[in-house]
């Protein structure tokens, strides 16, 4: 219920604003327009959207809920798993379906490469594109 007044309140406060203090689409932040995020590089996606849950070093969390670790993770190997995890979701992790094919592709390289993880074979974004819904 505070989740809700909060969300009214916040609204009625942005209507409040006079209209040279109000954000256009065009000039929304990278974060609140989704299909304008800046990132290319797999490490700066890692840092800007995966490490508040899988944490900085991979290891991911248990708290609030469980974030599943990255580090020496097995279930990277094949690098399907990883793309329909960032496109589709599952259970608490939601769809990163928003990036393209190029993104998808860098941010799972990335955790494939690093974390003590020695996956090779890379992704590319065709294999993205193909494991689309």
């Amino acid at each position: 219920m505070r989740s809700l007044i909060l969300v009214a309140g916040l609204s009625l406060m942005a209507l409040a604003l006079p209209a040279s203090a109000q954000r256009t689409d065009a000039q929304s932040s990278d974060f609140a327009d989704a299909r304008r995020f800046p990132y290319q590089n797999g490490e700066q996606l890692y840092h800007a959207i995966c490490q508040g849950c899988h944490m900085p070093d991979g290891k991911g969390a248990t708290g609030a809920g469980t974030y599943p670790a990255l580090a020496t993770n097995p279930n990277l190997e094949a690098g399907t798993y990883p793309i329909h995890m960032v496109v589709n979701g599952q259970k608490a992790m939601p769809s990163f379906n928003y990036l393209s094919d190029e993104q998808v592709a860098a941010i799972v390289n990335y955790v494939r490469t690093h974390f003590g993880n020695g996956y090779k074979d890379a992704v590319t974004p065709e294999d993205v594109k193909g494991m689309r819904q």
